[in-house]
């Protein structure tokens, strides 16, 4: 956060672990983020690999999973009306801000 706003930035938090996204939010986030929705999946989470990993889902139903199951969504993401990324590693976040 303070990263962001020795930018000038100031950001919005979107807590959505407590307001889930939308279908429609998520592949909205997907085309920012130029990534597959499985790259949005945090993989490494215990109720991935328990009940998930290993299966084959189309995009759509893992849109569908990441909306019934918000915490599986990799974060923090931060975005812009153009474009958006995954805030780790830092490195990611540090060229996102300095293109804009």
């Amino acid at each position: 956060m303070e990263l962001l706003e020795s930018k000038g930035l100031k950001p919005e938090i979107v807590e959505y672990l407590k307001n889930p996204l939308s279908e429609k939010q998520i592949e909205e986030l997907i085309l920012l983020l130029k990534l597959d929705p499985m790259q949005l999946v945090r993989v490494n989470e215990a109720l991935w690999k328990e009940q998930y990993k290993g299966k084959n889902f189309s995009k759509s139903e893992i849109i569908a999973l990441l909306t019934k199951h918000p915490k599986l969504i990799e974060r923090p993401i931060i975005s812009s009306s153009t474009n958006a990324v995954i805030g780790r590693p830092i490195d990611q976040l540090i060229h996102f801000l300095e293109s804009h």
